[in-house]
């Protein structure tokens, strides 16, 4: 019988390898049926249980394991993975430590412990593990993969780009690690072999492999196609359709609607900086709103804002996706604002769970979630054209005028700051740019290389998110004929504070294929004028969008030869930058990009618009009350 048994167990471990997984777990009920007490069979059961989402009969079956032998440190780790995914951090910490007093060689322990560690944030504690990790494997692609996840969190670029190479030269096949490789060349600026990368991720995407993180390849990508199969593919492997909680056809009757927003990032960041206004000035005659909060208190002035404009701010950090997402459908909530996406502390999977009738991909993540459990995409139709439109998996709705909300309480400092103070020099026209530097492409910095050529002693002033990436871009203008002390870095500081030293710029760059987001809202707030390039996709047209809705759109080009045309000129011609600056500032208080009241007002009208397709009648009251 046990040789029986291990040929059946043999051919299931098989099946698993090669991706039959429902094959693997018909052998293995089989075996479990004939011979309850053989472990491992018992214990590959529990992890194909654990894999379908049942995660008590996974639990059940790893007990039995540790019942029949209980000194073993891989039964104690996968019970840790099980205690994870049910919500029990207390339990999978005692699990994995178990598990690596039993077996202190067995590696991938470690590697699950630093994953516990880097979910609850502690990412010094998680880097600890996975070098733990490695001494005991130096070769496990995995540890060294997860631990530069870690160093990227806490902005150690240079050593998460260490770890990332070192996991591709041992599994140059791993699930995204090339898209992670290459967005962490992106942030440090390091252009060597850029376009022999980015061909490999484009060709393995037309092949349907998992290459790169949808955030990351915004950087770099010019086809809204590959970034949809990119969205696809992410959404498909880590964000598959789970269990619905709800149903879209659901209508609940509440005696108002209830929208949720959810959101890692309810602190001093750019999404709440944005969205602050919004929150305050909702009709709350027609809405009542509350915050389902994945990241923490900073105890922030903004945070302060935040707390007062929900009827509730809940934490959902410690519930696992499915109960999160029971939760939001016992409140309720009728519509769910996803405002992470792929972007920042999201928790996607409780949108898989189908947690509201209706859920909406909004402002985080400026793309397509690939996943057809998002219903509807916010946008307007500069940054998506209606011909667009098929490369959106939600349906798309249109706002009037720009997508992106903007708070008019945005405070600029009284500061002024001198030349001198900013070490800038007194008297030569600044470029800057203050994006992130993943979005400098070199196709982007040889027009700015030229632009400066061409204006002599001009300047361009950059954001200073890592010294290797400043010397980098200092090395790319010497090797480009421009002198590397005409890049001035500018260190990162409140932002009131940095909000009034746009005062000493002259005009604003931006990036392509990837835009000025938030930072161009900030240079236009502070009446600084900015000058882009419409791109191909949706990150590529939002510095457009902000532009068209503050009436200047003569500072939109649609080539990079007008472009540094454009930029030359007006580094020329004082009067006529004067005159546009003039226009920046006037219509800030009479646009519709920082009309917060207005803009909360359409944005409310597309909500409606949203419920209005399941209970057309309730709607057309609530929008005539």
């Amino acid at each position: 019988m046990f040789d029986s048994t291990a040929k059946f167990l043999s051919i299931a471990i098989s099946n698993i390898q090669s991706g039959n997984l429902l094959e693997a777990k018909s052998i293995l009920q089989n075996i479990s049926i004939y011979d309850n007490y053989y472990p491992d069979a018992l214990r590959f059961l529990s992890i194909l249980y654990s894999l379908d989402g049942d995660h008590q009969e996974a639990l059940s079956l790893i007990n039995k394991v540790l019942e029949l032998i209980p000194n073993n440190g891989i039964a104690y780790s996968n019970k840790g993975n099980i205690l994870r995914k049910l919500g029990d951090t207390e339990g999978a910490f005692i699990a994995y430590e178990t598990a690596i007093q039993h077996n202190p060689n067995y590696s991938e322990a470690y590697n699950n412990l630093g994953n516990l560690y880097q979910e609850c944030k502690q990412f010094d504690d998680a880097i600890n593990q996975y070098q733990k990790s490695i001494k005991v494997d130096p070769n496990y692609s995995n540890a060294y993969m997860n631990m530069a996840n870690a160093l990227l969190k806490i902005k150690s670029y240079q050593d998460a780009y260490v770890n990332y190479h070192k996991a591709l030269s041992l599994n140059p096949h791993e699930k995204f690690l090339l898209g992670n490789y290459l967005h962490t060349k992106m942030l440090l600026c390091d252009w060597h072999d850029l376009d022999q990368l980015y061909s490999q991720i484009e060709q393995g995407l037309h092949a349907g492999q998992k290459v790169a993180d949808p955030f990351g390849f915004q950087g770099i990508s010019t086809s809204e196609a590959d970034l949809q199969a990119c969205a696809q593919l992410m959404a498909e492997d880590y964000y598959p359709s789970l269990n619905p909680i709800t149903a879209n056809s659901i209508t609940y009757n509440n005696p108002k609607i209830r929208l949720g927003y959810l959101c890692g990032e309810f602190r001093h960041q750019a999404t709440s900086i944005l969205m602050t206004g919004v929150y305050e000035l909702h009709d709350k005659n027609r809405f009542e709103i509350f915050a389902f909060d994945n990241g923490w208190d900073d105890a922030s002035e903004l945070r302060h804002r935040i707390k007062n404009a929900f009827i509730q701010v809940i934490d959902i950090n410690k519930l696992t996706d499915e109960a999160a997402a029971k939760l939001i459908a016992d409140m309720k909530i009728d519509i769910l604002i996803n405002l992470n996406g792929y972007f920042g502390d999201g928790r996607q999977n409780i949108f898989a769970h189908r947690a509201a009738p209706i859920q909406v991909n909004y402002l985080g993540f400026p793309g397509t979630m690939g996943a057809p459990y998002m219903d509807y995409l916010i946008a307007d139709k500069t940054i998506i054209p209606p011909d667009r439109q098929q490369f959106y998996t939600e349906k798309i709705i249109y706002l009037p005028h720009c997508y992106q909300p903007n708070d008019s309480k945005r405070a600029i400092a009284d500061r002024q700051f001198t030349r001198q103070e900013l070490d800038l020099p007194e008297n030569s026209f600044i470029f800057c740019c203050f994006n992130n530097n993943y979005k400098i492409t070199p196709k982007t910095f040889d027009s700015w290389m030229r632009i400066l050529s061409k204006i002599e002693g001009s300047a361009l002033w950059l954001l200073e998110d890592n010294p290797t990436a400043a010397q980098n871009l200092r090395n790319e203008a010497q090797a480009r004929g421009i002198a590397p002390d005409r890049l001035i870095f500018a260190p990162r500081m409140s932002l009131p504070e940095h909000l009034a030293r746009h005062r000493q710029a002259d005009l604003f760059l931006d990036t392509l294929p990837c835009n000025a987001h938030t930072t161009a809202s900030d240079a236009l707030w502070a009446g600084l004028p900015l000058l882009t390039c419409y791109g191909t996709t949706f990150a590529g047209r939002v510095a457009a969008s902000l532009l068209k809705a503050i009436d200047t759109p003569e500072l939109i080009t649609y080539t990079y030869e007008e472009y540094e045309k454009l930029a030359i000129e007006l580094a020329l011609n004082p009067a006529q930058l004067k005159k546009i600056r003039e226009k920046i500032t006037n219509n800030r208080d009479t646009s519709p990009l920082f009309d917060t009241q207005g803009f909360t007002q359409a944005l409310e009208n597309v909500y409606l618009e949203m419920y209005s397709q399941a209970d057309g009648e309730r709607s057309k009251l609530l929008i005539t009350t």
